[in-house]
């Protein structure tokens, strides 16, 4: 066996040491400089600007964190301080209540001194008791309860920075982290919020302490600008300003689309529904409420009840309640009820593919239909907890646009990548550059057997290769039926959303026993592909109205153009120039008020028109309008003609 050294000798031996190097990769995990590996071992050196070597350095910083606010809070226990996609945070219970914003700038400036000192972090593993011993010393009972839920077999390691005897702080940790303190340059607390320890509404409420950091202060200070410009861009003040849609407590976390989000939301629909004529699918309706025998059937009511609607009838309701009442004295009356209620009730739908199966199996197919492509822009509910809702990106109802293939395995690798390149299409007309993909692998909590998921996922695993494309692997990140591939879009603000996925899934065609007939004459069970590009339309409008910033282009803009008169001598001359355009099939409007123009101007820049028409009197006389572009700025006059010309030219529909 060969000898274990700690990694920075190997690396300095391999003459790859530099100072950027924060940690290394050995068979796809990062440890930390200090952590001894086998002399012959192959590694990568993970630099600080590196996605890894970011998200040690983020890591390492919440530890520094929780030590200052150790620090300037004595008695204040910890909890967990992960890195997460832009920062980092950690939390904890704080006597007294929570932490300020001057609290913040306090734990901060203690951080660049904890910073300033530059000492290193130190791994040490102990046992399982030793850990407990210390911990419990400590009074620090949520670390303990961290520790007494590490497996027997897992090993438990410490990590410590500071000086020894004076000011060392310490945590149970699995790492990795840098080499030191001095590595962290570029730091910023960004906000406090509460949260319940475990995400466990009836544990601790605890405060949370979110917070970034980055390899170099120029880096930060891009983030920090990005930040602002996403506050500004914040879908539901554009929402708000731009007149789109609103919320109302009558229906919590429901969106009221108004006439003008309407028509966004509905192009969008228009728009994938033209390119499903071109990529083979077929639309269908389906019902909203369903029996629970549905969902038993599909094994949602076991894995997906506490999200779904019930709708139940008085009948159903009293003989649940006789039901209850009949042994009270053995058992809960509630309880009864509520399984009763469970078992009886109608649900509304949380998604569509149980309905399509019973779609598939209702006449007896053949492998000449296969494979089948089924689509549905039926409406979706799914109880979410307040906790979670959040504008249109997590809410209640939504639309999804839905689909899915029933086909045979051999045709699930070319399923696949004609959805991609549907997909890309999509992505492309709403501009969207950048696409991350993540195969999702089996969860903890799934059903089928192991031998359908090693074959679900190598049949998603061949499809994306066939592609062509890149993808990372997420453990465990599958849904309960299924893998998935997901597709993560990247903002203008640099910010990743998982968006579109596809989904491998024997086991529903299986509950559902559907069949085809096949070449040979005898039953074969389909595979079923869930697929969707935009995921809920809802949460996608969101991304892509931050995206343009409410700078929808002219193709899927509710108002096109809006013509602006100097002055009450030319509202006859406006009016025929907005007629002409909505004859032409544009969507204009005007503004003919009695105010100046100046007025007029700064009004029409809040709702962002692609153009504004400026019309006078000379406009009158040579039959032109003066284009000014939201985009391009002022066009000067232009024949009528080439303006609607212009504008039918941009309105079609990308390609």
């Amino acid at each position: 066996m060969a000898n274990r050294i700690p990694a920075r000798e190997l690396v300095k031996q391999k003459g790859q040491l530099a100072a950027d190097v924060v940690a290394v990769k050995v068979d796809g995990r990062v440890v930390d400089l200090h952590t001894p590996i086998a002399e012959d071992a192959a590694f990568e050196v993970v630099r600080a600007t590196d996605k890894d070597g970011v998200q040690v350095i983020r890591h390492s910083t919440a530890h520094v964190m929780a030590d200052a606010v150790q620090r300037l809070f004595p008695g204040t226990k910890v909890t967990i301080g992960p890195a997460i996609e832009d920062g980092f945070y950690y939390d904890f219970d704080k006597p007294g209540g929570g932490f300020s914003e001057e609290d913040l700038a306090t734990i901060e400036k203690t951080m660049l001194d904890v910073v300033a000192k530059d000492t290193p972090f130190r791994r040490e593993v102990v046992s399982r008791n030793e850990a407990l011993a210390l911990f419990e010393k400590m009074n620090e009972s949520f670390k303990v309860e961290i520790i007494r839920a590490i497996p027997e077999d897992e090993e438990i390691s410490l990590y410590k920075h500071g000086t020894p005897g004076k000011d060392e702080w310490v945590d149970v940790c699995e790492g990795p982290h840098v080499p030191s303190t001095g590595f962290l340059r570029a730091v910023k607390l960004t906000s406090v919020a509460g949260a319940y320890w475990r995400g466990d509404e009836r544990n601790p409420m605890l405060q949370r302490i979110y917070g970034t950091a980055f390899p170099s202060k120029e880096a930060l200070e891009e983030h920090l600008k990005l930040i602002e410009e996403a506050k500004q861009r914040d879908h539901r003040k554009l929402g708000k300003e731009l007149d789109l849609f609103f919320f109302d407590p009558v229906a919590p976390a429901m969106p009221f689309f108004l006439p003008r989000g309407a028509f966004v939301y509905n192009r969008m629909v228009d728009y994938v529904r033209k390119l499903y004529v071109e990529y083979g699918y077929e639309e269908v309706i389906t019902p909203q409420a369903f029996d629970p025998k549905l969902f038993r059937t599909s094994g949602h009511l076991g894995n997906y009840n506490e999200n779904m609607y019930r709708l139940w009838t008085e009948d159903v309701l009293e003989e649940g309640q006789a039901d209850g009442a009949k042994d009270a004295k053995d058992a809960d009356p509630a309880r009864k009820l509520a399984k009763h209620l469970q078992d009886h009730s109608f649900a509304l739908k949380p998604m569509n593919c149980p309905s399509h199966c019973v779609i598939f199996g209702q006449r007896k197919r053949s492998y000449r239909e296969l494979p089948w492509r089924v689509a549905d822009f039926g409406r979706l509910h799914r109880y979410e907890r307040g906790g979670v809702v959040h504008g249109l990106s997590r809410v209640r109802t939504f639309c999804q646009d839905d689909a899915h293939v029933f086909c045979t395995r051999d045709q699930v690798p070319q399923e696949i990548e004609k959805f991609i390149k549907l997909l890309y299409a999509v992505y492309k007309a709403f501009a969207f550059d950048r696409i991350d993909i993540k195969l999702a692998t089996r969860p903890d909590k799934r059903i089928g057997s192991d031998a359908d998921w090693d074959m679900s996922e190598n049949a998603l695993r061949e499809g994306l290769e066939r592609a062509g494309l890149p993808f990372e692997i997420s453990p465990g990140e599958g849904a309960f039926y299924g893998p998935k591939v997901e597709f993560h879009v990247y903002d203008a603000l640099k910010r990743g959303w998982q968006t579109g996925t596809i989904q491998y899934d024997p086991n529903l065609p299986e509950r559902f026993e559907l069949a085809y007939t096949g070449e040979d004459g005898k039953d074969h069970r389909p595979v079923m592909l869930h697929r969707a590009v935009f995921g809920s339309l809802e949460r996608f409008f969101s991304v892509y109205l931050e995206h343009c910033g409410g700078n929808f282009p002219a193709w899927i803009a509710p108002t096109q153009a809006i013509v602006l008169t100097v002055s009450d001598k030319s509202e006859a001359y406006g009016r025929s120039v907005v007629e002409e355009l909505r004859a032409s099939g544009l969507r204009v409007e005007g503004d003919f008020s009695a105010d100046k123009l100046g007025a007029k101007i700064r009004a029409a820049r809040t709702f962002r028109h692609p153009y504004m028409l400026v019309v006078g009197p000379k406009d009158a006389e040579a039959g032109t309008v003066s284009v000014r572009s939201r985009d391009a700025g002022e066009l000067g006059a232009m024949p009528r003609a080439d303006f609607v010309a212009k504008l039918l030219a941009e309105s079609a529909s990308p390609r």
